[in-house]
């Protein structure tokens, strides 16, 4: 079993005032760091945002096959709505472990807006994966669910906001020509920041020994492999654990207007193992735990580009929740990402003068078929 890694920790309000130091920002992002900041002490809302909107990750995931069918959007390669059994895993395989909905953020810039503003190089047409607008689900199918998802994900960006103000400080003073408040702007301003609510499913009670069988490594990663988020920062709440053995994760009949009451939350995974994983710089795999009542911020390639190296990408990936044989526990893992990026348009590498959208499309070919 990998260690458990200490994240740097720092307060909402430490990053508000600006007394949050650049040492501590080297331990958190810099080269020789986990690439990973928790921030305590955010609003008080958070908890119970937080607990509501990851209770809806399992009653969307347990909608009927139907309902799901009409969140699908193929044509952006799933980078916008319901997606479930479209991806392949490491090993080839479908991947049905997990359901994924995405939802631009774009309303956090502007509340008319449904998804990222085009340019003269990228539209709807030529980049449906960031153009094309929100599918919501129908009131009446998931009451509540579209203002549970926005109001946590403006959180989110909030804070994430106040960290891109501190990244700032610590680039102005480490890399030459780095314009004073570029990050903060382009966090706070992007069209094209997006969240990803996930649904781990419940897994089938292995047979005894098949654990056994696979290599540590195997067993850790085969549901998502390492990998790199590509955006600036990436807002991350604690997973949420839910017995849906014991818990009715549908939709209760004749419940049209929201908020759906939150589902009862473990206390804690009953799987140990289960959670985030990230690769040091050393090449150590260790896990990392997000306190509930706290947001954590990840590194992507982006920042990396932007920072000229500075700050690196956090290579990670996520185990589930692996039931013990023998067990009639059923237990679903729920939890948020929400990927702050810069809009299309933006110039994320000034050396060979690549936007975003450039950087992005390049990414996205790469991960899907």
């Amino acid at each position: 079993m990998a260690p458990i890694a200490q994240a740097v920790t720092v307060s909402l309000e430490d990053l508000r005032n600006g007394s949050v130091s650049l040492e501590k920002l080297q331990q958190a992002f810099g080269p020789d760091s986990l690439g990973i900041l928790v921030v305590q002490d955010v609003p008080e809302a958070f908890a119970e945002l937080r607990r509501r909107l990851l209770s809806y990750a399992s009653y969307l995931g347990n909608l009927p096959a139907e309902e799901l069918a009409q969140l699908e959007n193929e044509t952006a390669k799933y980078l916008t709505g319901w997606s479930c059994g479209k991806e392949t895993l490491k090993n080839g395989q479908v991947d049905t472990h997990k359901g994924s909905y995405y939802a631009n953020c774009a309303f956090y810039v502007d509340a008319a807006l449904d998804c990222a503003k085009p340019t003269a190089e990228f539209s709807s047409a030529t980049f449906p994966e960031y153009l094309s607008p929100n599918i919501w689900p129908v009131e009446a199918v998931l009451p509540g669910f579209r203002a549970a998802l926005e109001d946590l994900c403006r959180l989110i960006i909030d804070a994430a906001v106040l960290v891109a103000r501190a990244c700032d400080r610590f680039a102005v003073q480490t890399i030459a020509d780095y314009p004073p408040g570029y990050l903060e702007s382009v966090v706070s301003t992007s069209t094209t920041t997006k969240a990803r609510l996930l649904h781990y499913y419940p897994q089938d009670c292995p047979q005894v020994g098949e654990e056994e069988k696979k290599s540590t490594k195997e067993a850790d990663d085969d549901w998502c492999a390492t990998h790199l988020d590509h955006g600036c920062l990436t807002g991350l709440t604690s997973a949420m654990f839910v017995d849906e053995a014991i818990v009715d994760a549908r939709v209760p009949e004749g419940v049209t207007t929201g908020p759906l009451a939150p589902l009862a939350e473990l206390e804690a995974s009953p799987d140990p193992a289960a959670g985030l994983y990230i690769t040091s710089r050393t090449g150590e795999t260790v896990q990392v735990k997000i306190p509930r009542d706290c947001i954590a911020f990840q590194t992507g390639e982006t920042l990396e580009r932007i920072t000229v190296g500075q700050f690196k990408a956090v290579p990670h990936f996520v185990r589930g929740a692996r039931p013990q044989p023998g067990s009639t526990s059923r237990i679903a893992r729920n939890t948020l990402a929400v990927f702050t990026q810069p809009n299309l348009g933006e110039d994320v590498d000034r050396e060979q003068h690549i936007t975003f959208g450039e950087f992005a499309r390049g990414i996205v070919a790469k991960n899907t078929v």
